[in-house]
């Protein structure tokens, strides 16, 4: 018992959260001190609240993270300016982030004959898009597996790491001691030893209470270059939440893993927390898997301050499969939001049906809106939500949608089984994406995150087997559902205003 209170007491998540509070407590006492002087220190920072105000409302920023910084900026003057100038701008990295990524995408050249074959005007668009904000082209010749729950994911996981020639690259939110990463972690060493190049980035406020502090250090005494992204260190800055939420595994630049699943044990129900965990994944194979070891190499040499030749991790091999498939990337530094513009496009774009899984629906007007235009012009829209949150708080949110969703005729569910952690958009039985994207502000306008559009591609069946599968197990919910007392309603009603700070 004294070895876990030593233990907890000494971990970097309790002094870093002591170090933070001790900070807030200064601002408050500063901030006390300079009351001393009365009306010149309320002048001042009226007008500094001012300017703060004529910021957040010039802008570009989206109405509702406007809307949930000006209210505590007008209510309390002082402290919610103080508040806005810590964590209400962005943390403007993106001049560097951009110019490795210019470098590395010199290479990645959509190709005219592919982007001709696509003759829906609609999803042409869509793509074209894609290629000139997030600089990611659309390939034919690859292959495409989905992995429809963590276990199935993690065994073909193993399978395809045991084949590592070259080079082995895995970028993950969320790396666990366990089952799962230890398993995976002695397949890195023997590949080591084989002379393969093995690289790790680990988001560090993802594993802060998972890995010990300076993790990388340990994986590089087994020959594996690894590193942490965004370093977190105990100092109130908005660099707090600009996190490395992608999930990546690239192997020898011709197999690419991606989707909602971190390296840790719940991910693969080898450790309960939430019911059952249903999550997704997709495993692509040929030309595609370029863009997302590009995705990759440029945080690396972005963290790193190295500069690759992306010439020399290329695919040799080709698949196969009729379809189109096109990874992309979402950076908060880039002012686009191309995660959400693709979904918007989708709904929009959609004549038969939107079937949606989500952990979290946080989602703004514009979102909001798409979804229940879609519904009211007759599209079957389905979101299927967790059954048994993960957070209760985030999930009252999440919650506090439902009933202007279903007055729209959006239809909502419930996986009943346990926590839903997929991240999957599927259209009309042709077009589909699978990705780290949450529908929540953070996915949305902070997280750096990645996913996979797919567009009439073999595994599209398999998508929609799953989503038909899930559905039968999950819970409709109705409007009778969202009926509460008013104490909670005002409690979701409060949740929902400040949604996109949380």
């Amino acid at each position: 018992m004294l070895k876990k209170i030593l233990d907890f007491l000494t971990h970097r998540i309790f002094i870093v959260g002591i170090l933070l509070i001790i900070q807030l407590i200064i601002l408050i006492l500063i901030l006390n001190k300079f009351e001393e002087y009365g009306w010149y220190f309320y002048f001042f920072f009226y007008i500094i609240g001012i300017l703060v105000l004529l910021k957040i409302i010039n802008g570009n920023a989206n109405p509702s993270y406007k809307i949930a910084w000006i209210i505590p900026v007008l209510i309390f003057p002082v402290f919610g300016t103080f508040i806005y100038l810590i964590f209400g701008n962005k943390v403007n990295k993106k001049g560097k982030l951009l110019e490795h990524k210019n470098k590395l995408n010199k290479v990645l050249i959509q190709n005219e004959n592919v982007l001709n074959k696509i003759n829906d005007v609609n999803f042409y668009n869509q793509t074209n898009y894609i290629y000139k904000n997030s600089g990611y082209p659309i390939y034919e010749n690859t292959d495409t597996e989905y992995l429809k729950v963590g276990e199935v994911y993690y065994k073909r996981l193993i399978e395809e790491l045991k084949k590592a020639k070259k080079f082995i690259f895995m970028q993950y939110f969320i790396i666990e001691r366990g089952i799962f990463w230890n398993s995976i972690l002695e397949i890195l060493k023997q590949k080591v030893q084989e002379g393969v190049d093995v690289r790790i980035i680990y988001d560090d406020m993802g594993c802060i209470v998972t890995l010990p502090n300076k993790y990388y250090n340990e994986l590089k005494k087994y020959g594996i270059k690894a590193c942490s992204f965004n370093k977190f260190v105990p100092i109130l800055t908005a660099k707090l939440n600009n996190r490395d939420h992608r999930k990546i595994t690239i192997i020898d630049g011709n197999v690419g893993f991606t989707g909602g699943i971190n390296l840790a044990d719940e991910y693969i129900n080898e450790k309960e927390r939430f019911g059952h965990w249903k999550d997704n994944g997709i495993i692509i194979k040929g030309d595609a898997v370029f863009s997302l070891t590009n995705i990759f190499l440029n945080l690396w040499d972005y963290i790193n301050n190295e500069k690759e030749d992306l010439n020399n991790f290329k695919p040799d091999i080709k698949g196969k499969d009729n379809g189109f498939v096109q990874p992309y990337d979402d950076s908060p530094f880039d002012d686009e939001l191309v995660s959400e513009t693709i979904c918007i496009n989708m709904i929009n774009k959609a004549k038969k049906y939107v079937y949606i899984t989500t952990p979290y629906l946080i989602i703004d007007n514009e979102l909001e809106t798409a979804l229940c235009i879609a519904a009211k012009s007759g599209v079957d829209v389905r979101i299927i939500t967790p059954g048994i949150p993960d957070k209760k708080m985030i999930n009252e949110v999440t919650k506090a949608y439902y009933n202007n969703l279903l007055n729209n005729n959006v239809k909502i569910y419930e996986y009943t089984k346990g926590f839903i952690h997929a991240k999957t958009f599927l259209v009309d039985d042709e077009i589909a994406t699978i990705g780290t994207v949450n529908l929540d502000y953070r996915s949305l306008h902070l997280h750096f995150e990645c996913g996979v559009l797919l567009y009439q591609t073999s595994s599209i069946k398999e998508i929609k087997k799953d989503i038909s599968e899930t559905l039968e197990i999950s819970k409709q919910i109705t409007l009778k559902d969202t009926k509460i007392g008013l104490l909670r309603s005002l409690q979701r009603a409060v949740l929902r205003l400040f949604a996109p700070l949380m």
